[in-house]
């Protein structure tokens, strides 16, 4: 029992040290990567969707002629809760 090698434990502690720090390396570099191709991604997306996005007609003419898509998309849910609301009522 008197036996310990202690040079011996002290390069395996310090080769999975190393091993962690690279690892975690390893991760932060790849989800640097990932939300970089990410972004590049969505902003050719947004680029296409704008070159083929035509404007929604208003649902009252008083309105002003086009939307932007959050403003439509919020004015089509809150016409098809209307909607469901008054088929419920009958």
């Amino acid at each position: 029992m008197d036996d310990i090698d202690w040079l011996q434990i002290l390069k395996w502690v310090l080769v999975v040290l190393a091993a962690g720090f690279i690892g975690q390396f390893g991760k932060r570099l790849a989800d640097y990567l990932l939300a970089r191709r990410r972004k590049q991604r969505d902003t050719q997306a947004q680029a296409a969707n704008a070159a083929n996005e035509r404007p929604t007609s208003p649902p009252h003419p008083s309105a002003p002629a086009a939307y932007d898509a959050k403003t439509a998309k919020k004015l089509a849910k809150a016409a098809a809760k209307a909607t469901k609301k008054g088929a419920k009522k009958h």
